[in-house]
């Protein structure tokens, strides 16, 4: 008996010194699946731009993950670009969904087949996921009124441009609008979308400065929809306007902050960096291991919604990013 316990000691320890280290313990294979609605305003030009950033940065370090990046131009388009990832055999889905209620059928296909599904921004009528990240939406609604009320000295004459009509624009507005409420004497004007549209934010502001004769601050809470709002406001010759406040932390907003724009003093953010973050789970996710040593894997991932300002919008800035 001592003999064959001698001989299967050696055995073993000749198979850790014969076989090469990176077999033995190599790193599971994965595919990852990364689908994002397409570039059509900045924020999500940044969004793609961050996948990519976080698909290049993994690859460096690890080989053992295929990535494949779509962009759909529609909500039936990305349907068909994750029915089109799941035949290629990904083990994670990492998306941010076009129009949440559109992809609910397809993405908890998804996961009901035991794909490791990480859903960004915006959330399913129903999750079906392993794990949602997104920014503070009510955040940046709540943060980004109590800086303007502060700045508005608790009075004043206020217009508001939305985004689109879906869940986190509501989320979003309603608390602006909760916190608005203990200034009674400050007066919202209009409130209608935008869609996160310059243009459409450019013709909105347009309507609004030919209804109102007086508007002391503008909430867009978008900065792509600031961009049309303070052209709107450059062709207007209007100098009755003192603030004017988007959201998200796009790099050329910061910078008007960081250069003492007169009307642009803030923002508050709500970066597309969240996909970066969400395919770093998703990885991690597909291959059972859990992100920064967490002894529990989060389900749920909600990011801060931070007031940039003059003092730390340098630590808000990324020249290279494309927004």
């Amino acid at each position: 008996m001592k003999s064959l316990v001698k001989y299967l000691v050696i055995a073993m320890a000749l198979i850790f010194v014969i076989v090469p280290a990176n077999s033995v313990f190599a790193a599971k294979k994965i595919k990852v699946g990364v689908s994002v609605p397409s570039a059509d305003h900045g924020w999500t030009a940044g969004l793609l731009w961050w996948a990519k950033k976080a698909v290049n940065d993994i690859q460096a370090k690890d080989k053992d993950v295929t990535f494949f990046v779509v962009a759909a131009s529609s909500g039936s388009k990305q349907v068909g670009d994750v029915e089109d990832l799941m035949v290629k055999g990904i083990d994670a889905l990492v998306i941010l969904p076009h129009n949440p209620a559109t992809l609910q059928k397809v993405i908890e296909e998804a996961y009901n087949s035991g794909i490791y599904t990480v859903v960004v921004d915006r959330e399913l009528p129903t999750p079906a996921q392993h794990m949602f990240i997104a920014g503070d939406n009510p955040g940046l609604g709540e943060v980004g009124a109590k800086w303007l009320a502060k700045e508005m000295n608790g009075k004043g004459r206020l217009v508001i441009l939305e985004g689109m009509s879906i869940p986190i624009n509501k989320q979003r507005v309603d608390a602006f609008n909760a916190v608005m409420a203990n200034y009674p004497d400050i007066k919202i004007l209009d409130s209608q979308p935008a869609d996160w549209s310059t243009q459409k934010a450019l013709r909105l502001m347009e309507n609004y400065l030919q209804k109102h004769n007086r508007i002391d601050a503008v909430w867009c809470q978008d900065d792509d929809m600031l961009k049309g709002v303070m052209q709107a406001i450059k062709e207007a010759g209007r100098k009755d306007i003192k603030t004017v406040l988007g959201g998200a932390g796009s790099k050329d907003i910061v910078k008007m902050i960081m250069d003492n724009d007169p009307l642009v003093r803030a923002t508050v953010t709500y970066n597309p960096s969240m996909v970066a973050s969400g395919v770093v789970f998703g990885v991690a996710g597909a291959r059972g291991e859990k992100v920064g040593g967490l002894y529990h894997a989060p389900s749920r991932v909600i990011l801060s919604a931070d007031l940039v300002v003059k003092e730390n919008a340098k630590d808000f800035y990324f020249p290279t990013s494309a927004y």
